[in-house]
């Protein structure tokens, strides 16, 4: 190796530690940003040149090191399950919150509750047996009445709001996914781009990781690599980002709970009417959520509880109205009804106390005198008979809590599972400083040490150019 050439060599060694010395420094810089991956530079020996002649044997000294570029150190497998576990706990997230919310408008127990009002209507009855006719005790059973209609009305409303609350909610969440679609294509064009014309793109592709998950956490899905550094998305089995293009999505269905027409559902926007199935994400849960009532109770959580105010007030009404029916009021009149609803109407809804006065309650057997209550008593005593609108009640209220407990804990393992993941990720590709402080150190030392190499060339090449062969001396 020449002089020159080891000048060579050891400035090669220069620029490589100095770039050793950045990487690192932005490793710790960024030791805190969210969904960064640590760089590492790669580096490799420059062999001697090839030598050729009569003397073409012997050990040759290299030509110093290349830098080839800089790694990201990431591992795609990893990333794979973190989008995986992303998509259920978005999924099971946010069913856990809405089937919590459908469990607080239950009320249940608490003096708010269907239960409390179903107590004091019953208790009226009881009143008014002992007192057939007497304004007081009915006007406390028409009260107890209307307020138990009440608050079977208030439960099916917060349900109707709620329905229509998750139902915006999907359709932002639609928007948002297709902007992350739109998003991950023009990452997919600059790096693609970056790439092709030699430079670093790992940054760029940290940020495209970063949507590419938030597009999991949405509507599940998977990621392919490409060669080129792109990749493609894929939502319901179909590609929605390929390479530096993209397709949108659109969230079709019935406006309201009560509406007519087909379910809500997910569909390509360039392809109507054909539904796209999720496999997981925020979206897939909204869309099980807002399904209708189904046999077997199979459908969306919301109408299923909502078709269950509905059965209950139907209960409540005809177990009512079969009793009181048998009987005459005060004024000799008979087969009256106590409880009505609207036709057309869900009868949760429509709940209503046909009576006005004790003129029109019907509180004793025919032709058992104006004095007689057993037809009153036999009603207070509906709520504790088997098949009793009080035990229909319980069993909604049982089934209710049950399916939001398990949501919970199904909430609970897929955000374990998706910490986990993202954890074992960490472990490999997030920054740590201890790691960087050692690699700048040794960096450092690198380029000392070639710049002392240098040093020492230049001082011998000073010594041979300067000092050595001078005539006249």
């Amino acid at each position: 190796m020449s002089t020159f050439g080891g000048l060579n060599t050891a400035y090669l060694g220069l620029t490589a530690a100095q770039q050793g010395i950045n990487v690192a420094g932005q490793n710790i810089a960024n030791a805190g940003t969210d969904g960064y991956t640590r760089q590492r530079i790669e580096q490799s020996a420059v062999s001697a040149p090839a030598r050729t002649g009569l003397v073409a044997t012997g050990v040759q000294a290299g030509q110093g090191v290349s830098v080839d570029g800089i790694a990201r150190l990431g591992n795609s497998f990893l990333d794979a399950g973190v989008r995986s576990t992303a998509a259920q706990a978005g999924y099971a997230g946010y069913r856990s919150t809405e089937l919590q919310s459908i469990e607080g408008t239950l009320q249940e127990p608490g003096s708010a509750g269907i239960s409390t009002a179903l107590h004091t209507f019953w208790s009226s009855w009881q009143g008014v047996s002992n007192n057939p006719g007497a304004p007081a005790p009915a006007g406390l059973l028409l009260q107890a009445g209307a307020a138990l209609a009440n608050t079977v009305s208030t439960g099916y409303r917060a349900l109707d709001a709620q329905w229509t609350r998750v139902r915006g909610e999907a359709q932002s969440t639609v928007a948002t996914l297709n902007d992350a679609a739109a998003q991950v294509a023009n990452f997919n064009a600059t790096i693609r781009s970056v790439t092709a014309s030699g430079g670093s793109a790992n940054e760029l592709i940290d940020a495209r990781n970063k949507v590419a998950e938030t597009i999991s956490s949405l509507a599940g899905g998977s990621v392919r690599d490409n060669a080129d550094g792109t990749v493609d998305v894929f939502v319901g089995g179909n590609a929605i980002v390929s390479g530096s293009s993209h397709r949108n999505l659109a969230l079709t269905g019935q406006a309201t709970m009560g509406a007519a027409g087909s379910p809500v559902q997910l569909e390509w926007a360039d392809r109507p009417g054909v539904a796209v199935p999720l496999d997981g994400g925020k979206l897939a849960g909204a869309v099980s959520l807002l399904a209708p009532a189904a046999a077997g109770g199979a459908g969306g959580a919301i109408a299923e509880a909502a078709a269950s105010y509905n059965a209950f007030a139907t209960k409540l009404m005809t177990d009512v109205n079969a009793v009181h029916r048998t009987g005459h009021s005060t004024t000799g009149a008979t087969n009256l009804d106590f409880f009505a609803t609207s036709p057309g109407t869900p009868a949760a809804l429509s709940l209503s106390v046909v009576p006005t006065s004790a003129a029109g309650i019907a509180t004793g057997a025919p032709g058992s005198g104006a004095l007689d209550g057993s037809i009153a008593d036999s009603l207070s005593q509906i709520g504790v008979g088997p098949g009793s609108p009080d035990s229909m009640w319980s069993g909604i209220v049982t089934g209710i809590g049950t399916a939001s407990r398990s949501a919970q804990q199904h909430q609970q393992l897929a955000d374990a599972a998706s910490t986990a993941a993202v954890g074992q990720r960490s472990s490999g590709s997030s920054v740590s400083l201890d790691e960087e402080n050692i690699s700048l150190l040794t960096n450092q030392h690198a380029y000392q040490a070639a710049a002392r190499a240098m040093t020492a060339v230049d001082e011998t090449l000073d010594v041979l150019i300067n000092h050595t062969g001078l005539v006249g001396r």
